[in-house]
């Protein structure tokens, strides 16, 4: 008796399944299609974008070897391109494209490329302090000294890790305004903090002397 109730049940299993099959059918088949080609499409571009990484990877070291050859010319084209394709290499080459502008004597070319860095906001903020930083210096000798004292203010708070440089540019900046004895204060900071990088806290203690004599 209890074969016959097995048998009836999986009889109306098989029935419910075909009309479920027939009424949602061509449904499970379409998402079944989408997945596929959703997952073949996720493969397809992690495919593409490995091979982009090697090719960047590729032309990024072609640019180091024609700067060392001595064509920085044409290095700083290929920097310039890899830097707009963004990507892995982008920021490097953005930093080796100002780097040489400003070994070629173009210090506002430079100062633009590395404000271009700055004003990435998707850029991690100790880099883009690094490269206002860099800005500064190459605009420094023809700039206002205010308006350098303005753009490193950020960068001379307690938790920036620019700190020091950035107050050594400022007594500089200080030192040019006139500022002589705003400068030596901050000469004298940098020569006092244990802290400050030991080659930059010799240059502070030299400028103290020199400026309090």
């Amino acid at each position: 008796m209890s074969d016959i109730f097995r048998e009836i049940d999986e009889e109306l299993r098989r029935d419910n399944l075909l009309k479920l099959w027939s009424r949602y059918g061509r449904y499970i088949i379409a998402i079944a299609v989408f997945a596929l080609v959703v997952a073949g499409g996720i493969v397809a571009w992690r495919d593409h974008q490995l091979s982009e990484r090697r090719a960047q990877s590729t032309r990024y070291a072609a640019a180091l070897t024609l700067a060392r050859d001595g064509k920085e010319a044409d290095a700083v084209k290929v920097f310039a391109a890899i830097a707009d394709e963004g990507g892995g290499y982008a920021i490097l080459a953005s930093f080796e494209e100002a780097a040489l502008l400003a070994k070629s004597g173009d210090r506002e070319a430079a100062a633009a490329a590395y404000d271009r860095i700055a004003a990435a906001s998707e850029l991690d903020s100790n880099l883009r302090g690094l490269a206002v930083l860099l800005s500064v210096m190459q605009r420094m000798p023809d700039a206002d000294p205010h308006t350098t004292i303005d753009r490193l203010a950020p960068l001379t708070a307690s938790d920036n890790p620019w700190r020091p440089s950035a107050i050594e540019l400022t007594a500089l900046a200080r030192l040019k305004s006139g500022d002589k004895t705003g400068a030596l204060d901050l000469f004298k900071s940098l020569a006092d903090d244990p802290a400050t990088p030991q080659s930059l806290r010799a240059r502070a203690a030299e400028m103290t002397v020199a400026l309090a004599s």
